[in-house]
């Protein structure tokens, strides 16, 4: 499998001589199972001035970052929807294609360190808060009937235990380093699995969602949420069981003590041994 970066083109909080906003583009790898070491991914970072804020300065600066290095990525994931039309032309005339996705755990961290230690320290740098980039949110959507599972359980397992992914069986998945998110070995992580008869096309069906995170939604009409892509959600099985609901918020306060970070996992009945799919996520703010 080839490499899939993560980008983001937007103005940063520093101006230029003639007091207009500096713009960049970033790109870092992301990593794609538990083993990756951090100095192995790829990163390019370029400034950009306000005069040339077009897909083709873009597209100039992806192909300077592909000739660093090496080869051009399968995907290309971006988080800011806003930007949605300038990335996707530059990555289309390219040959790449680029999505929208709430996976990009990699530059949502390098971003947050440059707000706090590279911009201070350039020359016309305007402090304040970096802009949100939430987005009105649809109504969660209902599976296709297909893909819906026979059974559901909320579990959990060590960090420690789930470093040894590469060693699973997994037709479909997609995982990054325990340590990226500052998790101990010891942390217990919250985790939901999926049986279904159907669970092949299930996993595959989401793997080309760009999935972000589990949400389990407690209040009056408690549900599983899955949300995916930017803004996408999908009601994964609606909570009745006042012990489920009693699961639900015991997950997501689990989520939290491990800075957000669970899994989900799809096998065909619950004494499979192998997953149809198994992915590692996390919840971050953007």
């Amino acid at each position: 499998m080839g490499s899939i970066w993560e980008i983001d083109f937007y103005s940063r909080p520093i101006l230029d001589a003639n007091q207009k906003k500096v713009w960049e583009v970033l790109v870092c790898e992301s990593p794609l199972d538990t083993n990756t070491k951090a100095d192995s991914l790829f990163r390019y970072a370029q400034y950009c001035p306000s005069t040339q804020v077009n897909s083709g300065w873009l597209r100039t600066a992806l192909q300077e970052a592909i000739d660093q290095a090496g080869k051009a990525p399968i995907k290309i994931r971006f988080f800011r929807r806003q930007m949605n039309n300038m990335i996707t032309k530059a990555c289309q005339d390219l040959g790449i294609p680029a999505q929208p996705s709430r996976r990009t755990l990699v530059l949502n961290q390098w971003l947050e360190q440059r707000m706090q230690e590279v911009y201070p320290q350039e020359p016309g740098y305007q402090g304040g808060t970096n802009p949100s980039v939430r987005l009105e949110k649809p109504l969660p959507q209902r599976l296709p009937d297909a893909l819906e599972g026979q059974q559901w359980v909320f579990v959990s397992l060590t960090a420690e235990d789930l470093a040894q992914m590469p060693e699973w069986e997994i037709d479909f998945g997609e995982a990054f380093p325990l340590e990226f998110a500052q998790v101990s070995p010891e942390t217990r992580i919250p985790g939901v699995l999926i049986f279904s008869s159907r669970a092949l096309p299930l996993a595959g069906w989401m793997s080309g969602l760009e999935l972000a995170f589990l949400k389990a939604d407690t209040s009056e009409e408690a549900k599983l949420l899955l949300e995916t892509g930017v803004t996408e959600s999908w009601i994964v099985a609606n909570i009745k069981k006042p012990q489920t609901l009693a699961e639900a918020k015991g997950f997501e306060q689990a989520k939290q003590k491990a800075n957000g970070v669970h899994f989900l996992g799809v096998q065909s009945n619950p004494q499979a041994e192998s997953f149809a799919g198994f992915w590692l996520l996390q919840e971050v703010n953007l």
